[in-house]
């Protein structure tokens, strides 16, 4: 008789946990899938126009991570990052995109394949974030074990940014070069994330992690208008596709 009242009196418990794993589940926000083409455009306005041609493209099935789109032969593989595993919490509004040069694909981008792939499979915020680092300190991810960099010259992104390093749609075209383990201090770079003229000087951006740190350098205020002038086809596009991609709203 004991046995079975334990195990009447399990079952409601059980239940309630298993409640509360679907409620936060189904808290998680989901990811939209962007419409191919759309998509496509999106992940190559990353890179400068005479580069696209021979990039490769993957694009994100929310439901199972990133497909290969479009094989390329330069070694530049570009994406749509919609998964910051660094802020260990998922929104359902970052938007940057992104191109990694061959280096940068063997490592950097696999780690937001990876990070997009368990998101897709259930893993949450925190657990993501814990299992990047983990995987970081027993070097099954490693940092590219030479120079090179990613490209991120697109007209707009969606993602943490100055001057409160929190989420915003802004025109921020960039290069990244890769800078493991470096800090400000080493290259003498003082940022003020409240000064934009201090950030057309290169400085150190740390993501998350020491390992995954890079040097930035903005490209000047003529040409950020030049992207912006050709791109705005792209930009009302992406506009009419979703409000917060939308320059004038500087949604947060």
């Amino acid at each position: 008789m004991l046995a079975s009242w334990k195990i009447v009196l399990a079952l409601p418990i059980l239940a309630v946990s298993l409640v509360g794993l679907s409620a936060a589940k189904a808290a998680d926000p989901t990811i939209d899938q962007m419409p191919a083409k759309l998509e496509t455009r999106y992940a190559l306005s990353a890179l400068p126009p005479a580069l696209r041609d021979k990039a490769s493209v993957y694009l994100l099935d929310p439901a199972k991570g990133y497909q290969l789109s479009r094989q390329g032969t330069s070694g530049l593989t570009c994406i749509v990052e919609r998964t910051a595993w660094e802020l260990g919490d998922f929104r359902d509004d970052i938007y940057f995109p992104l191109c990694y040069d061959a280096a940068g694909t063997k490592t950097y981008l696999k780690v937001i394949m990876d990070a997009a792939k368990l998101r897709a499979e259930g893993m949450s915020a925190a657990a993501l974030k814990a299992e990047i680092e983990n995987r970081y300190r027993n070097k099954a991810y490693t940092s590219p074990d030479k120079a090179g960099l990613s490209y991120m010259v697109g007209p707009v992104m969606r993602t943490v940014g100055p001057p409160d390093m929190k989420v915003h749609t802004m025109p921020m075209p960039h290069v990244m070069f890769y800078a493991a383990s470096i800090t400000n201090d080493d290259i003498g770079a003082v940022p003020d994330l409240g000064n934009p003229s201090s950030l057309l000087n290169p400085f150190i951006d740390k993501q998350g992690i020491a390992e995954q740190s890079y040097m930035i350098q903005l490209v000047g205020e003529t040409e950020k208008a030049r992207i912006l002038a050709v791109e705005k086809p792209l930009l009302d596009d992406l506009c009419a596709y979703r409000d917060v991609l939308c320059l004038e709203h500087m949604k947060h």
